[in-house]
């Protein structure tokens, strides 16, 4: 049976300046054309993408069999408007300019899959605005990557917050303890798919990349909104920033050598840079409250993690009558762990929303107690997939949505306030 252009979604891949722009293909959908469509300038960015897409097709277990049309030159997004072999563009690159890639492709009939953050500043924020507008007018679909949602301590995380017998209720908290907290630890140097990554020069460049309280806090904002009032439509006037900060990460000349492949520091880069020292404004912190509910975001670089670690994220959710904490320290092997602080006399409750009410959707949960009061989440090794795997499972998501024609209708209305909390906090931390 032949399907319709509108029922197989066709992949065109714009500038993919960042690797998670071939992140999403580690993995074949059965919905999505094997020919992917490549428009792009060349240059070293380009080649990390076709090797990585190439890494995938010749793996020996469960190898890709992606097929790249490439269109190379500085007009690639004039070029992918004009021959528009595809029905989604992906981007995943330069943050400045993303909005107005977005922007075009949307007013062009374009559905759009977007690595975060759609926009940097507050600037950016009125065009996202605009074109989600202009999407709903035209019936076009425009998402963001948001892989955290899938990681299994965060998802849990969310449904103990939603039984009220072990939770109780969400804390309204105070600046100094407040009811929702996320924080978030990144290495500049790592290794993805088992290669050392190799960023870009520009991603030190906050002006084109972002600043770290607009960029990974995406991520965290996304989070909070999700779990503390799930599927419910949020509005920009629900958010009260209260205060906001940022600092830099300083990195030597050897430390960027190392991470980007060059010989020396760029031209544009100047202005960041005092005695032959690059100072990165990538850490930040935010306050605010969300419908009343106090929350703190925060981010932090560093150039590399220490032996056997990785990226981590820190989480905690204050309930009447729990606490729900995920730490990813040392202690837990760097593995995201879910612990529950019980404040009553609720152990039973907790035991039968993890080992019968989550059961079917989750087999093999467990519950270890490691004092009075406090537990372990046991998570079966099985739900621990990793950060690359989460690639394919939001970009499943997005092919439902795809599919059905339409998103939740909380979707776009809460990626308006995450991107306007965002960029909102940056303009208090400069001020």
């Amino acid at each position: 049976m032949s399907e319709s252009p509108e029922e197989k979604v066709t992949v065109m891949s714009l500038d993919p300046g960042h690797f998670h722009a071939g992140m999403i293909h580690k993995t074949m959908y059965p919905q999505v054309d094997s020919t992917v469509y490549v428009f792009a300038p060349e240059g070293d960015e380009l080649e990390d993408y076709l090797k990585r897409i190439n890494g995938y097709n010749m793996r020996d277990e469960s190898p890709t069999a992606w097929k790249l049309e490439l269109v190379k030159g500085d007009n690639f997004l004039e070029e992918m408007i004009s021959r528009k072999p595809g029905n989604v563009m992906v981007v995943a690159g330069k943050n400045d300019r993303k909005i107005d890639y977005i922007s075009a492709a949307i007013s062009n009939g374009i559905h759009v899959y977007a690595d975060k953050p759609l926009v940097i500043n507050q600037e950016g924020f009125r065009k996202l605005q605009k074109t989600f507008e202009e999407a709903s007018q035209k019936d076009l679909l425009l998402y963001d990557i948001m892989t955290e949602r899938f990681e299994i301590s965060s998802i849990l995380q969310k449904e103990l917050s939603m039984i009220p017998e072990v939770f109780g209720e969400l804390e309204d908290g105070s600046p100094e303890n407040p009811a929702i907290t996320k924080e978030s630890v990144h290495h500049f140097f790592k290794y993805v798919s088992g290669q050392p990554l190799v960023r870009p020069n520009w991603f030190f460049d906050v002006e084109v990349a972002g600043e770290g309280i607009v960029d990974v806090t995406t991520h965290l904002v996304d989070l909070i909104q999700w779990e503390a009032f799930p599927e419910m439509v949020l509005d920009t006037t629900d958010v009260k920033m209260i205060a906001a900060k940022r600092w830099v990460t300083p990195l030597s000349l050897e430390q960027f050598k190392t991470v980007t492949g060059k010989t020396g520091f760029p031209e544009f880069l100047n202005k960041d840079i005092n005695d032959n020292v690059l100072q990165v404004y990538c850490n930040g912190e935010m306050n605010y409250t969300l419908k009343g509910k106090h929350a703190k975001v925060s981010v932090i670089w560093n150039f590399q993690a220490p032996e056997g670690a990785g990226d981590t994220h820190y989480s905690m959710m204050r309930g009447t009558k729990a606490n729900l904490i995920i730490r990813q320290g040392e202690k837990e092997n760097y593995i995201p762990t879910l612990y529950v602080q019980l404040l009553g006399d609720q152990h039973e409750a907790l035991k039968k929303a993890l080992t019968v009410r989550l059961q079917e959707k989750y087999p093999g949960l467990g519950l270890e107690k490691l004092s009075e009061g406090e537990y372990k989440v046991q998570i079966p090794d099985r739900y621990h997939v990793g950060h690359e795997a989460h690639f394919a499972q939001v970009t499943e998501q997005f092919l439902e949505y795809f599919e059905s024609g339409s998103m939740p209708d909380w979707e776009v209305p809460n990626m308006i306030v995450k991107y306007y909390t965002t960029t909102k906090a940056l303009e208090m931390a400069k001020k």
